[in-house]
Formats: C-alpha cells, sequence, structure tokens
C-alpha cells in the first residue's frame, strides 16, 4: 500500500521505475523493563503485523517470531496564543519477539552517556562563574560607573 503516485507508462525501454513502499520503522529504547529477545519499534500507521514481520525478515534478516502492535493516542493540548485545542498525531508501537535463542541489548553509542552531558554542564557552569567573579574582581573600584560601560 502506497500513497506515492507512479506514472504507469513511461517512454523508452527499460522503464526506469522504482517501487519503494511508504513504510519506515524506528528502533526505540523501551520505556519499561522488557525481556531480552523483545525490540521495540516505532513505526508507519499503514502497517500490518504481517508487513512488519515481513519487513524485518526480507530486508534485514530479522527472524521474527511473533509481533504484536499498539497505537499510542496523540496528546490533546490549548494552543497558548489561540485557545483552541490541538490534538497530536496517533502513533504506532511494535514490539517485535526474537526466538528464544537471540538476545538484543539496546545500543549505547546511539543515544549518548548522561554522565557525559552532566559533565559538560557543570564545566560550562563552573567556567560561567568564573568570568562573572573575574568581572566583579575587575569592576570592585568602579562603583560609581555602571556595570554596562566596561571595556
Amino acid at each position: 500500500m502506497s500513497t506515492r503516485w507512479y506514472p504507469i507508462y513511461q517512454r523508452g525501454n527499460p522503464q526506469l521505475r522504482v517501487f519503494l513502499p511508504n513504510f519506515w520503522m524506528k528502533l526505540i529504547r523501551p520505556e519499561q523493563k522488557q525481556p531480552p529477545n523483545i525490540v521495540q519499534f516505532h513505526c508507519s500507521m499503514e502497517m500490518t503485523k504481517m508487513d512488519i514481520k515481513n519487513y524485518l525478515e526480507k530486508i534485514y534478516n530479522v527472524p521474527a517470531v511473533h509481533v504484536r502492535t499498539r497505537i499510542a493516542l496523540g496528546k490533546f493540548r490549548k494552543e497558548p496564543g489561540k485557545g483552541y485545542v490541538i490534538k497530536d498525531d496517533d502513533r504506532k508501537y511494535a514490539y517485535v519477539t526474537l526466538p528464544k535463542t537471540m538476545k538484543f541489548e539496546f545500543p549505547e553509542g546511539l543515544c549518548g552517556d548522561k554522565n557525559d552531558d552532566e559533565n559538560e554542564d557543570l564545566k560550562s557552569l563552573d567556567e560561567a562563574k568564573k568570568s562573572f567573579q573575574t568581572f566583579i574582581d575587575r569592576n570592585k573600584n568602579r562603583s560609581d560607573v555602571p556595570s554596562w560601560f566596561s571595556i
């Protein structure tokens, strides 16, 4: 099932057409702890369980034993300036069960470490504190001059 429009006939030989499906899947980190042989995906709303299973088996050679799907409703929220209600798009999640012999561990390198981000935040905060302290020390004896008037 595709929403793209392809030309039925093109002059010349060979026919230069490539049929691409509108299907896509995105690997996501599970929020709750799951068994090691279950993988969670965010996928296109048009995909069925059989489409998901065939997609993984034919394109990525991943054997899928069982596929479960769920549709998460989008959030309702008010537009801050206008006041009318907006609904976010619905999302479809697929839970794919792999064979018992296979184990999947979410790669840590994709999202980056939280510790590195915290360390960088602390370093930048320390640098900002030091630069502010040097600014105050430099203008300590100039109480009559406004702070914005410094070189």
